[in-house]
């Protein structure tokens, strides 16, 4: 901002500032723009002109809806027609309307209809609510430039590329907008991208400075730019362009693009000219759908419907053929055996001169009639169950975190059951692990190391060690001493350089030159109370929020801050006194994660040119001059010890710089900056490396990211589930081996199997520069010791030695390579805990396939971050933090949690919970369905396949929807083997998921055998009970409708009764369901009984007339009933007896009065610990198996 500007007083209030180096001049050729991907022309302020017109673009519209008015039933039909169960039933009720069919048409469609009429329902609420979600938004309105300075409200959808809209403050923006000015002076403004990327700190846009005097709207009556820019795309944080204004050409950035849906803040009002409209949005275009998942449940129960389709259309070939032999028998030599079809004079359905073709016609009878062995109701009794389901997780008090008001939402149902059946743990550190709230603990500086805090991973080493460590250095209580505790992101304490006791320090100038750097390298903001005066700070992540507060607290106060300058309160060493010094700022060179640091370059009050730096250690002491390594190993030492202690570490260094070099590096760091070729970033590292050299060491900072509370007693329980668990993280190994400890995913006694290159002869080849060379080698070495590891694993077989893997990030990316991602996977399933450190985030999603795939099993990604959605996207299940890196783990994942710790009860609780109840389910319908569908075979069977059904056509259709669905989804819902308290009391009771026991062959082909034995016993009970004999009073004999009605009977009561028989826990809900729908069929017989004969054929009044006064009606429906049932009763008896699974032995603990018994229980718990597993329970049953030995050992010695 050139010095003779007047800064307005708003300016001063908010403190928002921008930096020089954010404008450029246009030195650079064009080399993108018009080609390929940068072909879009903006005419500003010119929407109408013929130009614009003939491009096309799209409108601001925007829909997020599946469906529209047209498209709804066909495409919603479609959807619903491609399950395969579905389509069947649409083939069979199309059929039913032919003279084959044995059922009425109307009796066969009605439940197809209800069944797909229910989903469709739900699937059109679900989009109305997004429908109306668009409404509002496309309807939002912004005034928009209409001529001669004059602007207007006008409604989101109607805006047009090229369009000048002025967007007030806290106001959404409607589209993708180049900042063109603002209510400032510097046409700066504040910008929250939430809704973007769910970062809550505020971003700072500056406009080209061309156009940043335009202040108000009649500035705008005769404004004319035209804006050649790329094309859309879904970069958040990229785009390039250049503007036409007066002739001159003008470069584009990211810094002058306001995105659509972020929120103008703490700026009265901007100007803007429309970019992106619509889809075309950055916003709409990151709008993908997430990877379609499905459960290993659903899968498996895909073949189940096929087996059942397999067995239904056996059963009708077979029925076929013997119906098409029995026909061809019926004439012979004038004989009619089935008089009663009248042979001679049949039409092809029983024509025994035809029967081939006869045969054909029954099948396809056949295949309508058992159509019953598919569960009809089946997919939507599961979705139904899966929403409540989900319903009962997001409102789990336990998963509810108060301190941020934020419970856990399942943002997909589909995976509930899966929640059940993890195998493998795939974690992120920081933010997941750790609570990624930083703070400063200790620092080095001058070569002495300052900070007498004791980490919480220096607390875990020590209790693991039994050393005093961790009480020596706090107050007695287990609470670390510290000067300030309250001061969030500061937890330092050292007599020595607090309270300005740093100048009597040897190394004082180190020290003052050291937080100087703290206090003026980096891009926070200062907001002063008005009130108090304190000085709080936005910055764009929680370690540069540590290291300005601790600069603060040191006594070197960041203050204010405007677009050329940074003000700080410190001491003055001469006078003694604090005094305001104003350093002018010149250029930002800014963090990412290729530079690994970050530099400023200032003039201070003397006039010399500094520049400031802090990155990673090994960036930084590459950079370092030789008279600058003074400090260098004690430094280096320190940062080791650091690291030890689980801290995240950075060096500190500067130099000065002449005017004459500044000058050069300025002019081309400009052009870099401006340039819009392929090779921009190039050229700016060109320039940054020209003057980020020959630094001077000052020191290294020390923060601590600790555990977040809870995490080491979930990963124990989680371990004794016999969950593995992968940490993946872009910390340094040591670091991570430390947060290993401290969460006891490692422990002493483990071995730990280290895989890196830096053996000397890769770092020789590496100074060489041999690049061909260096990957040979690397791969080799990764390769071998890869094969040492599997080695040791081999050797240990029989033992209890635990073994943990722990690679880095160069090693993984050969180990991930085809030829090697099989030994690799090997070696890391043969050990307890896998450390995979310096992982990048596509490793990390790499690493999540290889698992996923490799092992057949279900994985579980974990994460907070932008960098973790690839794996979360990869992984079975992706559940996301919502912490303090913003949404888009948590927009990218299946359900959110906001702490690490709630994973215990989603998986012990609610994923077993869930697992068992969609599996029980599951199993139960298909065994009612065999249960009717082989009572309709066997009578089949016995009237020689004539086609005939045994029961009335509305019993057929009402059978799935009305009489036995119900009961089924409460047990989805409700159904406890065992309570919460005890889920996570015996965590091996988790295995029963992970190894899929619920839903294995032999218990689905079990309950299906159940299915078939219960047939068998209600047909020849009822039948042989019945038949030749008086039914009643008055000597009538069984018929077709008494027959059908009393097999109906006992089915209604024994698939009832069964599911009575497997519920665990029973609620109001089930008892209703299960009695209700048995007394529901008695209520449909006595009002279906009495309409029209017309209507109720068979059933007409045969109830009321023919059963209810039967004695042996109620006769055989008892006995039949409980005969059918005594199997299962049998077996589960024998079962729970002799042969108990894990929640059968808990329920006996629980119900059996044992819950007292202390060795019963914990005999039951220690099943789930085994040598290889970790977590600090594991930890203390290796130190008494190490006490054993030991024991032994001495015994044998002294022997």
């Amino acid at each position: 901002m050139p010095s003779g500007r007047r800064t307005r007083r708003k300016l001063h209030f908010s403190k928002i500032y921008s930096f020089r180096c954010g404008r450029a001049a246009f030195r650079q050729d064009h080399s993108q723009i018009g080609g390929p991907g940068f072909s879009r022309v903006v005419y500003c302020n010119e929407p109408d002109c013929f130009e614009a017109g003939i491009r096309n673009y799209a409108s601001n519209y925007v829909q997020s809806t599946k469906y529209t008015l047209t498209t709804f039933f066909p495409k919603s039909l479609f959807e619903q027609f491609r399950r395969v169960a579905n389509f069947y039933f649409l083939v069979t009720g199309i059929l039913a309307f032919t003279k084959l069919a044995p059922y009425s048409a109307v009796s066969a469609i009605l439940p197809l209809i209800i069944v797909v009429g229910a989903t469709m329902v739900k699937e059109g609420i679900e989009d109305w609510q997004r429908k109306q979600q668009d409404i509002e938004v496309n309807n939002r309105k912004v005034r928009v430039h209409r001529g001669r300075g004059v602007f207007e409200p006008t409604e989101w959808k109607n805006l047009r590329v090229g369009d000048i809209v002025k967007v007030e403050k806290d106001e959404f923006f409607p589209a993708d907008l180049l900042l063109l000015s603002s209510s400032y002076d510097d046409a700066v403004c504040y910008v929250e991208t939430m809704n973007l990327d769910g970062e809550t700190n505020l971003k700072l846009k500056q406009s080209p400075e061309v156009t940043s005097n335009l202040h108000d709207d009649g500035g705008f009556g005769n404004f004319k730019a035209v804006v050649k820019c790329e094309d859309p795309n879904a970069n958040l944080y990229a785009f390039v362009g250049s503007m036409e204004f007066e002739q001159q050409q003008y470069p584009l950035s990211p810094q002058q693009l306001l995105l659509r849906d972020s929120k103008l803040r703490n700026t009265d009002y901007v100007y803007g000219a429309v970019i992106f409209t619509g889809q075309d949005t950055k916003v709409r275009q990151n709008s993908t759908d997430p990877p379609s998942k499905r459960s290993r449940i659903e899968r498996k129960m895909d073949k189940i419907i096929y087996l059942l389709f397999f067995i239904l259309f056996l059963l009708a070939f077979i029925g076929s053929i013997i119906f098409g032999l029995i026909t061809k028998d019926d004439l012979k030599n004038g004989t009619m055996k089935r008089w009663y079809l009248r042979p001679d004079d049949s039409t092809n359905f029983f024509d025994p001169k035809n029967a081939p073709l006869a045969a054909i016609y029954h099948f396809l009878t056949a295949i309508m009639l058992f159509s019953y062995f598919i569960p009809i109701s089946l997919y939507v009794s599961i979705e139904i169950v899966k929403v409540l389901q989900s319903m009962f997780i997001n409102r789990d008090i336990h998963m509810y975190y108060e301190e941020a008001d934020k419970p856990a939402h399942a943002r997909t149902s589909n995976l509930n059951e899966e929640l059940g059946q993890v195998d493998t743990i795939l974690s992120d550190k920081t933010g997941t692990l750790t609570c990624n709230s930083m703070e400063f603990i200790k620092c080095s500086i001058g070569g002495t190391a300052y900070g007498r805090g004791v980490t919480e991973v220096e607390k875990a080493i020590g209790r693991m060690k039994g050393s005093p460590l961790a009480i020596d250095k706090t107050n007695g209580f287990g609470q670390l001493i510290s000067p300030n505790p309250t001061t969030k992101g500061f937890n330092f304490s050292d007599e020595r350089i607090m309270n300005g006791n740093w100048v009597s320090e040897v190394h004082s100038d180190v020290i003052q030159r050291f937080f100087r750097v703290l206090a003026l390298c980096h891009t926070a903001i200062p907001e002063v109370d008005e009130d108090t005066g304190k000085v709080s700070y936005e910055a764009e992540s929680p370690d540069e929020a540590a290291f300005v507060i601790a600069a603060r607290e040191i006594g070197f106060e960041f203050y204010q801050r405007t677009q050329t300058s940074i003000t700080l309160r410190e001491l003055d060493t001469k006078t003694g006194k604090r005094v305001e010094r104003v350093y002018q700022l010149l250029s930002v060179i800014e963090f990412n994660s290729a530079r690994k640091r970050m530099s400023v370059i200032v003039r201070d009050d003397e006039g010399k040119l500094l520049l400031l730096c802090k990155g990673a250690d090994s960036i930084i002491s590459e950079r370092l001059s030789k008279n600058g390594r003074e400090f260098e190993v004690e430094t280096v030492e320190h940062v080791n010890e650091y690291a030890d202690a689980g801290l995240r570490t950075l060096l500190l260094a500067y130099r000065e710089l002449e005017e004459g070099e500044y000058e050069k590096f300025s002019e081309k760091f400009n052009i870099a900056k401006s340039s819009v070729s392929a090779d921009r970033d190039a050229m700016m590292d060109e320039a940054t490396e020209m003057i980020e050299r020959d630094l001077i060491l000052l020191g290294a900072t020390a923060v601590e990211d600790k555990l977040q509370n809870g995490v080491p007693d979930c990963i124990d329980k989680l371990a004794q589930a016999g969950i593995k668990i992968w940490v993946l993280t872009g910390d340094k190994m040591e670091t991570a081996i430390n947060i290993g400890f401290a969460c006891s995913l490692l422990r002493q006694g483990m071995k730990q199997i280290i895989i890196g290159l830096d053996a000397p002869e890769i770092q020789a080849l590496e100074k060489a520069g041999d690049k061909s060379s260096i990957s040979k080698a690397s791969k080799e070495s990764v390769i071998r010791q890869i094969n040492e590891g599997i080695s040791l694993l081999s050797s240990s077989l029989g033992s209890s030695d635990a073994f943990a893997l722990i690679i880095d990030g160069k090693s993984l990316a050969y180990a991930l390579e085809d030829d090697v991602k099989n030994i690799f996977l090997k070696l890391a399933l043969g050990c307890a805990s896998v450390i995979c450190c310096r992982s990048s985030p596509k490793q990390k999603a790499l690493v999540t396939r290889l698992v996923k795939s490799g092992t057949g099993k279900t994985t579980l990604a974990i994460g907070d971050g932008a960098n973790d959605v690839g794996m979360l996207q990869e992984a079975d299940i992706g559940i996301g933090i919502s912490g303090v890196e913003g949404m888009q783990a948590v927009m990218s994942s299946d359900i959110a949690i906001a702490q690490f710790r709630y994973l215990e009860r989603l998986l012990l609780v609610h994923g077993h919970w869930c697992y068992r109840r969609i599996t029980t389910m599951i199993c139960y319908f298909f065994y009612k369905n065999i249960v009717f569908g082989f009572s309709l075979f066997l009578y089949e069977i016995y009237t020689s396949f004539s086609g005939q059904p045994a029961y009335n056509d509305w019993f057929l259709s009402l059978y799935n929807v009305f009489f036995t669905s119900l009961p089924a989804i409460a047990l989805g819902v409700f159904d406890q083997d065992v309570s919460a308290r005890f889920c996570l009391k015996f965590p091996i009771l988790y295995q029963e998921g992970a190894q899929n026991m619920l839903f294995s062959w032999f218990r689905i082909l079990s309950w299906m055998f159940n299915g078939f034995l219960s047939a068998v016993i209600v047909f020849f009970f009822c039948m042989k009970a019945l038949e030749h004999q008086a039914f009643n009073s008055d000597g009538k004999v069984v018929g077709l409708e008494i027959l059908g009605g009393t097999m109906y009977t006992c089915i209604v009561w024994v698939v009832n009764l069964q599911m009575a028989l497997s519920i665990s826990y029973f609620t109001l809900i089930q008892h209703a369901f299960i009695w209700g729908s048995i007394g529901f069929w008695y209520l449909f017989l006595v009002v279906y009984g009495i309409m029209s004969p017309s209507f109720s054929t068979t059933a007409y009044k045969v109830f009321v007339e023919a059963l209810a006064p039967a004695p042996s009606y109620w006769l055989v429906s008892l006995f039949t009933m409980m005969a059918a049932l005594v199997p299962y009763f049998t077996y589960s008896a024998i079962q729970t007896r002799f042969f108990p699974m894990y929640h059968e032995m808990i329920q006996w603990i629980r119900h059996g009065g044992q819950s007292d018994d202390a060795e019963f229980c914990e005999m039951v718990r220690q099943r789930s610990l085994r040598p290889t597993t970790v977590g600090h329970s594991a930890r203390l049953v290796a130190k008494r198996a190490a006490r054993v030995r030991h024991g032994q050992d001495g015994s044998d010695h002294r022997e």
